[in-house]
């Protein structure tokens, strides 16, 4: 009887891309005190890039957020059982006073990431983004109807002053996404293919 003895050299595998890009990032200038463990916390939210004759609509955050005084687009948490369409629809009314009407699904953006809450809790945080695009074919004056939540203000800003808006940096590189161009501004129905700092600008538990 013949025996066959193989013989392996093994080194560990190398990170993958994937796995560098599955690693989670902290806040910049967390502090963690021992034995301090961050809760899991999941947020889905919609939100909408809406124009109309008047430009784009913007919202600004309230105090009940980290990003107070900055800038993103209107829309916020999805409701149990509530369809990702409607809830932007009813974020918009909230937020801004505008009847929207959504053409299209922009994109799906998550975060992920282990920071602090606005109450100071701890919390390993996943944030998903449904962006959509959406027109307003009766534009007014934006008024704010969620009053004490985290929308301090709404605009309706032409697209040639939005570099000159204070956008959080996360709403910035969404927007790079979700093209927008001066012929987007109109409150037509566009069907052309789209060419995170923080996401804590939510509701306080």
């Amino acid at each position: 009887m013949h025996v066959l003895t193989l013989s392996f050299e093994v080194e560990p595998r190398p990170a993958s891309p994937l796995d560098q890009r599955a690693r989670t990032r902290r806040d910049h200038d967390l502090v963690v005190s021992e034995g301090e463990v961050p809760e899991p916390h999941q947020r889905v939210a919609a939100y909408a890039l809406v124009t109309s004759a008047r430009g784009v609509l913007m919202t600004q955050f309230s105090d009940r957020t980290n990003a107070e005084g900055r800038w993103g687009l209107p829309g916020g948490g999805i409701d149990d059982g509530e369809a990702p369409v409607l809830a932007v629809v009813r974020e918009a009314w909230e937020e801004t006073g505008q009847v929207i009407e959504v053409s299209e699904l922009a994109l799906i953006r998550t975060s992920h990431w282990i920071g602090r809450a606005p109450t100071g809790r701890l919390e390993d945080f996943h944030a998903v983004r449904v962006v959509f695009r959406a027109v307003c074919p009766e534009p007014t004056e934006p008024v704010v109807h969620d009053v004490g939540g985290t929308t301090a203000s709404a605009a309706w800003v032409p697209p040639i002053d939005l570099d000159r808006l204070d956008i959080t940096s996360s709403w910035r590189s969404l927007l790079s996404d979700v093209v927008v161009t001066p012929d987007q501004a109109d409150g037509s129905d566009h069907r052309e293919h789209d060419t995170d700092d923080d996401d804590r600008a939510r509701p306080q538990p």
